[in-house]
């Protein structure tokens, strides 16, 4: 399998890393959705990252897309995460949040670096969604006692979790303090000490 992005992309990292957890062998091809689009379209028309193209030539686009390919190949046994039920539809709201978070710290990054005249009402949209984000998933973390969201074994969840909020502390320190969503960044920063998210990671290399 090939998987294309930049490890400082939140949506690349995550696949990347439960491509390790899985055990799955993969060649990085670290392009970028920016000056690297030529290389990405024949196989994916979106030029976006990440895509994974398997063995057999079919790409699959879009991380949630990607991930939900790679649970099937584990087999619920493995999954990093609830094969249904409630616990998989919480999964998946977590999942969620954190890669729509993740969308518009994205989105405020490109905003800045490359508007010259900024929109400030779409830069005080992008914040409060962020803002909403991190207090509703602050609040969800807060009320479970579990080592990991979901239990006692990494899922989808922290992973998703832990790569937007690495991505956002980078992108927009400003927003962030010590007091703020302390339950969620004592998550990040112990998912950023496991040896996995210390091997897949890369400083934010901004587009110019």
């Amino acid at each position: 399998m090939i998987l294309i992005g930049q490890y400082d992309s939140p949506f690349v990292r995550r696949v990347a890393i439960a491509l390790t957890l899985y055990d799955m062998q993969y060649e990085h091809r670290p392009w970028s959705a920016f000056s690297d689009a030529a290389k990405i379209a024949p196989y994916n028309p979106l030029c976006r990252v990440p895509t994974l193209v398997l063995d057999s030539g079919d790409a699959l686009i879009e991380s949630t897309m990607i991930l939900d390919y790679l649970d099937e190949q584990a087999g619920d046994a493995r999954a990093m995460i609830a094969s249904g039920g409630q616990e998989r539809r919480q999964a998946l709201k977590v999942c969620a949040l954190a890669t729509g978070f993740a969308d518009k710290a994205v989105a405020l990054l490109y905003e800045r670096v490359l508007h010259k005249e900024k929109s400030q009402s779409w830069l005080d949209r992008c914040t409060g969604q962020v803002e909403r984000v991190l207090n509703a998933l602050e609040a969800d973390r807060a009320a479970r006692a579990t080592p990991y969201w979901f239990g006692d074994a990494i899922g989808h969840a922290d992973i998703a979790v832990a790569c937007a909020l690495r991505f956002a502390r980078e992108a927009h320190p400003e927003i962030f303090s010590p007091t703020r969503w302390p339950t969620l960044i004592g998550h990040s920063d112990r998912c950023e000490g496991l040896p996995v998210f210390r091997a897949i990671a890369q400083p934010l290399n901004p587009p110019r």
